[in-house]
């Protein structure tokens, strides 16, 4: 089995530098007793450090190389699941296809969540060929921006066991650090408004985050917009055949299954409380019924929680005291299969309509890829989706009001509550009007490509990296 890079075997190559000054030791023994309160010395980046003190001494051998280009560590969960990750691989997918020649090199490390094997296995072989490619650049960090991709509870001291972002703390006289992250609800708890406000750049996905970061208390003139690519080559209806969602989804509801499905509607997320499950049943169990031949397919994964989703489906439509009537329910299949990365728009091409009623997104990234794909769109109007959905791409679905989230680490913050009622009529609008919903689908895909694109998003964050080092080079 093939396996992802290990940060513990990485090249550091210690007995290539000389190291002729104590202060130098001096330096390298405070750096490692520093981080044992956080048992954090074990993973750090020891080629950082080592070129970092190679920077201090005169008398090193690196000071007769020749002084290598700019270079952007960037520090995220690329081996898990996720919407970091996502978002993560698409900037640096986006980057390397696009900058040619490249202005600065790119060198990439696991930060922020578990590995996971199956993920990594899932990637497209180019991709894991890169991963290894950038995991080996090694960088001189007074010649390097550090990008911490995640939330902010994983930079610098991190809240929890994780590789720090930066590495080693403030101390390696990088040209910049940059904190990219969102939240899903009306503002920024204060502990991560100190965070940010430790960062020389936050940069954050769409307009409703600047907003939200701005009112929290993160300084204005630090928050940068810097939207989310999406890959509209990979995920292009004209390029795939669709995957047979029978064949890997499981009959929850529905009788046995042996008619035909029909229209197909078809969910993405993690099973949570905030992406809206129980809001989409409750629309979906209402409006149709076995005779309307319709399916509603749930990919999802356990987020906090067992995997036990068809008794969970099965328990919720019981508490709901909705009746089964003559014709019996509608199809509702659950897929807690992993899918892979390489599989998703085939997953995507055997759906009718995609549909999201969220309580609240960083970005959403399923809803863009769906659009991609030409899906017509059901999401809520609030939130991540603003950036992109409109009446003319899809069917934003309205926000009925605003709730108080009851519990985790966001509890007495504000999210949306969206409309039960008028998703039930979305719902039933694009079944039964196909072509103003494949105008809408052709519609989303043409935005996506024309305002989200690797191409497009790419030259935005280079330019904002590039001001940052000309800033660097100017004082």
């Amino acid at each position: 089995m093939e396996q992802p890079p290990d940060r513990t075997k990485r090249p550091w190559r210690f007995t290539t530098f000389v190291y002729t000054s104590s202060i130098s030791f001096l330096l390298l023994s405070i750096l490692i007793l520093s981080f044992t309160t956080h048992d954090l010395y074990k993973t750090l980046p020891l080629r950082f450090i080592s070129t970092y003190l190679q920077s201090l001494s005169s008398n090193s051998k690196s000071d007769t190389l020749k002084t290598p280009s700019h270079c952007v560590l960037w520090m995220a969960p690329f081996l898990s699941s996720g919407g970091y990750s996502s978002e993560a691989w698409s900037y640096i997918l986006s980057l390397h296809h696009n900058l040619k020649p490249p202005k600065f090199r790119i060198t990439i490390e696991h930060h922020g969540d578990l590995q996971s094997i199956e993920f990594w296995n899932g990637l497209a072989t180019e991709t894991k060929e890169l991963a290894i490619e950038m995991h080996k650049t090694e960088c001189r960090p007074n010649e390097t921006i550090v990008v911490c991709h995640s939330e902010p509870g994983a930079w610098y001291p991190p809240l929890f066991e994780t590789l720090p972002c930066p590495p080693y703390g403030y101390y390696g006289d990088f040209a910049a650090v940059i904190g990219r992250t969102m939240f899903e609800t009306d503002r920024v708890n204060d502990e991560h408004v100190e965070r940010c406000n430790g960062m020389d750049r936050v940069w954050v996905p769409t307009e409703f985050h600047v907003a939200s970061f701005v009112k929290s208390g993160v300084d204005s003139s630090k928050v940068v917009k810097i939207v989310q690519p999406v890959d509209v080559e990979v995920f292009d209806p004209l390029k795939y055949e669709p995957l047979d969602l029978v064949e890997i989804g499981d009959l929850v509801l529905g009788g046995s299954g042996t008619r035909s499905l029909g229209f197909v509607f078809l969910s993405v997320f993690k099973w949570e409380k905030r992406k809206g499950w129980d809001v989409l049943l409750k629309a979906y169990l209402r409006e149709f019924s076995g005779e309307d031949n319709v399916a509603l397919f749930l990919l999802t994964n356990a987020y906090h929680s067992d995997r036990d989703f068809g008794n969970k489906i099965v328990d919720f439509v019981k508490e709901l005291s909705l009746e089964e009537g003559e014709d019996g329910y509608p199809f509702v299949y659950v897929i807690d299969k992993h899918i892979a990365q390489v599989d998703l728009p085939r997953l995507y091409k055997a759906a009718d309509a995609f549909v999201l009623p969220t309580r609240g997104e960083g970005w959403g990234r399923p809803i863009v890829e769906a659009m991609a794909m030409s899906l017509p769109v059901i999401a809520t109007n609030w939130s991540g989706p603003t950036e992109y959905l409109t009446e003319e791409n899809g069917y934003p679905l309205v926000v009925e009001e605003m709730s108080e989230v009851k519990e985790g680490p966001f509890e007495g913050h504000q999210w949306a509550e969206p409309s039960v009622d008028k998703l039930r009529v979305l719902m039933r609008r694009v079944m039964s009007e196909p072509d103003e919903a494949k105008v809408k689908g052709r519609r989303g895909r043409e935005d996506m490509v024309k305002k989200f694109a690797p191409e497009v998003v790419a030259k935005v964050v280079a330019d904002q990296i590039e001001r940052i080092f000309e800033e660097k080079i100017r004082r």
